[in-house]
């Protein structure tokens, strides 16, 4: 909590500090997909076998998220952030000695413990350092980090796996967190809620607010379309860079570095102009946030399709950055939604229900289910369910969006 009044510099600070924190968060999370040639080849494992290893970091971090979203509404944000901080790093750095399948299997699922701590008080500590109406763009900054941190996965896991073996890209990545974990465990904080929330707002409200959010139609339906989207994208950013090592015949370096930068390019640009669109339509329609999200998904899902059923590499790569832009425009706004759905008191918790089911019913299952259907059906055709998520999500934005005007003016009362 701050001592005193927050300057607009140290803000802006700590918004760069937690996005730094948050990039490291997805180089950590990607780099396994980009390595996953190399695995398959070292430790002669099924494709199911490999989507388990996608699979066991989303359900410790889907298991976790509830217990450190509790803590995070009674206990300090930041040395939660900064704990799960540590432990993710190490885990990651460790996973660089696996000797074989099982010791890597148990690395990545203390991966998703660790970021579970981050993941479920970072976006509302965020919200609390600037005005509501500036939520969207705000939050659109912190995400980039996923298509960043990404791509940068993709690529350092590509070219570091390429040069120095699997082993040595997943120590040199995991690493570097270990040098923020101070910085984050010192961060000076606002009020939950920001500066205009009502003093000790959040007394009294917390087991009320927990039970109401399951009867909140807007943060229900919002969480059944990030689920969707989590599902698909979960999917295609665990499976790509093996297609086009398989489909288009490109080594692990060439391929993880062309996806990367399309992730990057495509992820910043739809990420961005979803925050700064998604403010702009939400002044005029209370509506706005959803229905920019909803329409990304349905414009988005031809281009997914394309993708997949390119037969020419140029073609698959411009469908891709096309299908990332639109899936990435609903990424500030979807989260803000969960923000002004939900009251300060409880906004921890609601992040860690959001983040259980949104992973449970998402990409906690669709990598080993990718990889159960590939083994039958080939890559190709697996990848092809990802759209029909897509269509999915964008009609829950749309759903959504009849009740969230009445239930934002309930959240803030």
């Amino acid at each position: 909590m701050a001592t005193g009044p927050i300057s607009l510099p140290y803000r802006r600070y700590a918004l760069g500090l937690l996005l730094a924190v948050n990039t490291l968060n997805y180089i950590d999370r990607q780099v396994l997909f980009a390595v996953f040639p190399l695995i398959k080849i070292d430790l002669s494992l099924s494709d199911t076998a490999l989507g388990l290893l996608g699979s066991a970091f989303m359900f410790s971090y889907l298991l976790f998220a509830p217990l450190f979203g509790w803590l995070g509404d009674i206990w300090s944000r930041t040395r939660l952030a900064a704990g799960g901080l540590v432990v993710w790093s190490l885990a990651t750095a460790l996973a660089g000695f696996a000797p074989g399948y099982k010791t890597l299997l148990a690395a990545r699922a203390t991966i998703g413990v660790g970021e579970a701590s981050f993941g479920t008080v970072s976006p509302g500590l965020i919200a609390d350092f600037f005005p509501k109406e500036r939520r969207g763009r705000i939050l659109a900054w912190f995400y980039v980090a996923i298509p960043v941190g990404s791509a940068l996965g993709y690529l350092l896991g590509g070219v570091l796996g390429q040069q120095y073996g699997w082993h040595a890209a997943f120590l040199l990545v995991g690493v570097p967190g270990l040098l923020l974990a101070v910085p984050i465990a010192l961060l000076r904080t606002p009020p939950r809620g920001g500066d205009d929330a009502a003093p000790q707002a959040a007394k009294g409200k917390i087991s009320a607010g927990y039970a109401a959010m399951f009867k909140n139609r807007s943060f229900v339906y919002n969480t059944l379309a990030m689920a969707a989207m989590t599902f698909a994208i979960g999917g295609l950013a665990q499976w790509l860079p093996s297609f086009l090592n398989r489909i288009h015949n490109l080594d692990v370096a060439k391929g993880n570095t062309l996806f990367g930068a399309t992730t990057v390019l495509a992820g910043i640009l739809g990420t961005l102009v979803g925050g700064w669109l998604g403010d702009l339509w939400q002044k005029r329609n209370g509506q706005g946030y959803l229905l920019i999200s909803g329409w990304g998904f349905m414009i988005g899902t031809p281009f997914a399709v394309w993708a997949i059923l390119a037969s020419d590499l140029t073609s698959c790569i411009a469908a891709i950055f096309l299908a990332e832009f639109f899936l990435f425009l609903n990424t500030g706004p979807l989260n803000t939604v969960i923000i002004n759905v939900t009251n300060p008191a409880v906004r921890a918790m609601a992040f860690a229900v959001n983040i259980f089911f949104i992973h449970a019913l998402g990409d906690a299952v669709s990598p080993s289910l990718l990889g159960w259907l590939s083994d039958r059906w080939g890559l190709q055709n697996a990848l092809l369910i990802t759209p029909l998520a897509m269509v999915l999500a964008g009609l829950f934005c749309f759903i959504c969006a009849r009740f969230v005007v009445q239930d934002m003016a309930q959240a803030e009362r």
